[in-house]
């Protein structure tokens, strides 16, 4: 490779020959430590490719200025003064554990392969976020590695064990990355099971990390701003805006993914935010926080583990004309309780109020939420609701169905009859319930 004609920066065009014809790309050339296996460039589009060397012609379009090599090599001159100087305070700073379970802010691209890996050493954490090392002392740990879709109960109290022992170890703020499509529910699960004296922060991106506009760095600083702040509670950091201004800290039994690729996607539900996250990209000392909420204080709770889970529940969503024998089959199945996605005020029709009486002769709990989200359960206003009460349906007041679904796996845990199941369910143990109602949702006064 040293005999071709380029440097870093030099623009080049590369002609490669395929099964369907020869494909053309230019663009910029990237360094990388594996320039022996694959050369890279960053294309008009924003975007880097990896390229194998084999049976492909390359030539050079410009050369980079010397000016450009001149100030690439102050910066790296200013780089390693950096470094230096981040080495003697490093021991000034405070102990952030990143425990990660997967997703795309866990990973980076292999220019091999022109994929997007798993990478998660400390050294690998430290090589693409460099900020972070400014801001703690970093310490990694796969727990998994998985899409988050396949997350389930199991890899939840192995996530909340962890987080327990890393606490119990000397850490002063634990990180978890996760895929954002499921984060919401393993921040509720976290919540319940873990009580935590220091911040547990959720965090992930939307955006891959080749992507110019990838969302992963800025969300992870922040993340670990929050993460050596004073807040004490399971919550979720991300990107606040389209822009790269600022994030949300969400608590973590409050939160909701509500696009499928915007940065700005997840939302805080009947709740403000606890607080923003100002983002400077010149200088990681000047990021700020501010509060919008109330919050547990570190060091407020003592460290406890409760994470004892009931797996066998569902999350049922209503719709008109659904048969109720929908809740014969999760009974049929040994099902231990139930979470119904009801309408308006949690509602379902006439038909299914025998299921639902029931299940909960049967000793199977029915907990009842709102498929709008925003706003609180009422079943009195209506009949429909009023025999739903009178069969004995729990109501979920202003808690997310997602929310509440995890709750009871975690409050079947605990409980040991139908009474403390009830009164588990309607008590606000980690911020679920704000018992009224937000009519605006908080982002849109941003």
């Amino acid at each position: 490779m040293q005999k071709l004609d380029f440097v870093d920066g030099d623009r080049i065009r590369i002609r490669k020959k395929t099964d369907s014809g020869v494909v053309v790309y230019e663009g910029v050339v990237m360094p990388t430590g594996s320039r022996k296996k694959s050369i890279v460039i960053k294309l008009d589009s924003g975007y880097n490719i990896g390229i194998q060397p084999e049976n492909v012609e390359i030539g050079v379009i410009s050369k980079a200025s010397k000016a450009s090599k001149a100030s690439k090599a102050e910066v790296l001159k200013e780089e390693r003064k950096e470094e230096e100087k981040i080495k003697k305070v490093k021991e000034d700073l405070p102990v952030l554990s990143i425990l990660s379970t997967g997703g795309t802010i866990a990973s980076k691209v292999d220019y091999r392969t022109g994929a997007v890996s798993p990478q998660f050493s400390t050294e690998d954490i430290l090589e693409a976020i460099p900020e972070l090392g400014r801001i703690a002392n970093i310490r990694g740990k796969v727990i998994c590695s998985i899409l988050s879709e396949n997350m389930r109960a199991e890899y939840w109290r192995k996530l909340a064990a962890e987080v327990y022992n890393e606490i119990k170890n000397g850490a002063e703020g634990i990180i978890v990355t996760h895929g954002t499509d499921t984060m919401g529910y393993t921040a509720a699960a976290l919540s319940f099971m873990v009580q935590t004296p220091v911040p547990v922060v959720l965090v992930g991106s939307q955006r891959s990390a080749d992507r110019p506009s990838s969302d992963a760095a800025i969300n992870a600083i922040c993340a670990a701003k929050v993460a050596c702040s004073d807040v004490a509670e399971v919550v979720v950091v991300m990107h606040g805006s389209t822009s790269d201004n600022f994030c949300f800290i969400h608590r973590g039994t409050k939160v909701r993914k509500m696009h499928t690729s915007a940065r700005d996607a997840f939302q805080s539900v009947n709740d403000v935010p606890i607080g923003k996250v100002y983002y400077d990209t010149s200088n990681t000392e000047k990021i700020r926080l501010e509060f919008f909420s109330a919050y547990k204080k570190r060091g407020e709770k003592e460290l406890e583990l409760r994470d004892k889970f009931e797996e066998k529940c569902c999350l049922v969503k209503f719709y008109p004309g659904a048969d109720p024998a929908i809740l014969d089959f999760f009974i049929a199945q040994g099902y231990k309780g139930i979470v119904l996605e009801g309408t308006g005020l949690g509602h379902v029709s006439a038909e299914w109020i025998p299921g639902v009486a029931s299940a909960i002769k049967q000793g199977i709990p029915v907990v009842m939420t709102s498929q709008c989200l925003y706003g609180t359960i009422c079943d009195r206003v209506y009949d429909t609701g009023r025999d739903l009460l009178h069969a004995g349906i729990i109501e979920g007041d202003d808690m997310l169905p997602e929310t509440a679904l995890v709750k009871l796996m975690w409050v079947l845990g605990q409980a040991m009859d139908m009474e403390e199941v009830r009164e588990l369910m309607r008590r606000n143990i980690a911020g679920e319930i704000r018992g009224r109602s937000v009519k605006e949702r908080f982002f849109l006064d941003f």
